[in-house]
């Protein structure tokens, strides 16, 4: 795993449970890999077979989401906008 924020790219370990790891150790042995190399497939192997549920789940956000402070409040807590205004309120980004 690397970072993307513009820095050194540098890998990050990956921490798995390890009835997972063993499962990661035999795969990557008998197909003649790397145990980086079979995560990193399988992970995109993973993420293209949910490609459209992800993207449903972006959409959503994003149409939850309209810019204002109260949308980000009820995305982080839970609430819906109309019980956040209910406790009163969370003013403005500028407040």
């Amino acid at each position: 795993m690397t970072t993307t924020t513009g820095e050194a790219k540098r890998q990050a370990p990956l921490k798995v449970d390890p009835a997972t790891d063993e499962l990661i150790s035999q795969a990557a042995h008998f197909l003649g890999m790397t145990k980086k190399d079979f995560v990193a497939e399988a992970v995109r192997a993973y993420l293209e077979q949910r490609r459209e549920e992800i993207r449903r789940g972006m959409v959503e956000s994003m149409r939850l989401l309209d810019g204002s402070l109260t949308s980000s409040v009820a995305m982080l807590t839970g609430l819906s906008p109309e019980r956040i205004e209910q406790l009163g309120g969370v003013g403005d980004w500028d407040e």
